[in-house]
């Protein structure tokens, strides 16, 4: 992997409750500054990131009706074949154009956020998933700095791929059946599973009964979500539990917690862990309850595109460079790593 010069920041959390809330506040105005590139990159003149995806070629990734996360073989997160080649519409597309168009979090410590202690309109994106995303640009067109960020709500994360607002997704973003109905995966490039979050002096156990009774945060459209309803109707979770507080984004969940409007956050594992690294009044509450993984997302059908992501992703676990940026970013709040996930392919 090419050495980035990466800037190091001082991670020193983000304080309490009012520094989080104008946090939350500046997404929507960092939102409209964030198609600026780490390095120099210009921005469309309405705004966006750019033209989206060209033109798709047609696909043989998994369909949502023949996925099921508890057959082997027909789990989720197989994906097609590594392809090392530029050629096909989508991929020829972003060559053409000279920039990868990249939708990312802006607010998920570790994982793509500013740093909190700079937030100016300068301050770089930086995080697990940033130097993911500079690494797909590096590949495709030579330079990591060729790349468009656009900031995307968790629950809008489909309809930016499916709009063509960006050429693909690199969010944290969960590989799963339903939402292979609507857009297509890489292999995977992270292991989690949903946790339970919640104040150290809290009598939350876990996703277990001690759920009964109270309100606990989701973002709309996540895995979370739907694991909520689940717990519900197979009664792993009491059903007066309240579920009904969503928010669009992940982040909103934490505020909401450290404002006493939630008693409890359900998320993935990981970007629990990095939360907990923010705010020591919290704190993982039982086991992980499900096994997921995180994929790049790609419009439905761009077939090659996803191939040629596969085989970035593949020469990224090979290079070390996954295992650079876990040490990075990642260790501190989650400890050593195994490594990545070996990719399954069709």
């Amino acid at each position: 992997m090419e050495e980035r010069g990466t800037r190091k920041v001082s991670l020193r959390g983000w304080g309490g409750v009012a520094t989080m809330a104008v946090a939350c506040a500046l997404t929507v105005v960092f939102a409209l500054l964030l198609p600026l590139t780490q390095r120099g990159g210009a921005v469309g003149g309405d705004g966006s990131t750019g033209a989206g995806p060209g033109g798709v070629a047609a696909g043989v990734q998994a369909r949502a009706d023949d996925c099921d996360a508890d057959v082997e073989g027909k789990e989720p997160e197989r994906s097609v074949s590594r392809s090392g080649s530029d050629s096909g519409g989508a991929v020829q597309a972003i060559m053409d154009r000279g920039y990868v168009s990249v939708g990312v979090d802006q607010n998920s410590y570790r994982w793509g956020y500013r740093d909190p202690n700079n937030l100016d309109e300068s301050s770089e994106l930086e995080g697990f998933d940033i130097d993911l995303a500079h690494e797909i640009a590096r590949e495709i067109l030579g330079s990591p700095d060729k790349i468009r960020f656009k900031a995307i709500p968790t629950n809008q994360r489909i309809p930016a791929i499916q709009r063509g607002d960006v050429d693909m997704v690199v969010r944290t973003m969960t590989i799963s059946c339903e939402r292979l109905k609507d857009v297509d995966f890489s292999t995977a490039y992270f292991q989690t599973g949903q946790q339970v979050l919640a104040p150290k002096a809290s009598d939350i156990d876990g996703f277990d009964k001690s759920l009964g009774g109270k309100r606990v945060c989701s973002a709309a459209g996540s895995t979370a979500e739907s694991a909520l309803k689940q717990g519900r109707t197979d009664r792993k979770i009491p059903a007066d539990t309240d579920i009904s507080e969503t928010v669009p984004n992940q982040l909103d969940c934490l505020v909401r917690l450290q404002l006493g409007e939630v008693d409890a956050v359900v998320t993935d594992g990981a970007l629990a862990a990095s939360q907990a690294a923010q705010d020591p009044t919290v704190q993982l509450k039982g086991e992980p309850f499900t096994k997921e993984y995180y994929g790049v997302a790609m419009k439905k059908g761009s077939d090659e595109l996803v191939r040629r992501v596969n085989g970035i992703l593949e020469d990224y676990r090979k290079s070390g460079g996954w295992q650079k940026s876990y040490d990075h970013w990642l260790k501190q709040a989650l400890g050593a790593s195994e490594g990545p996930p070996a990719p399954k392919y069709k």
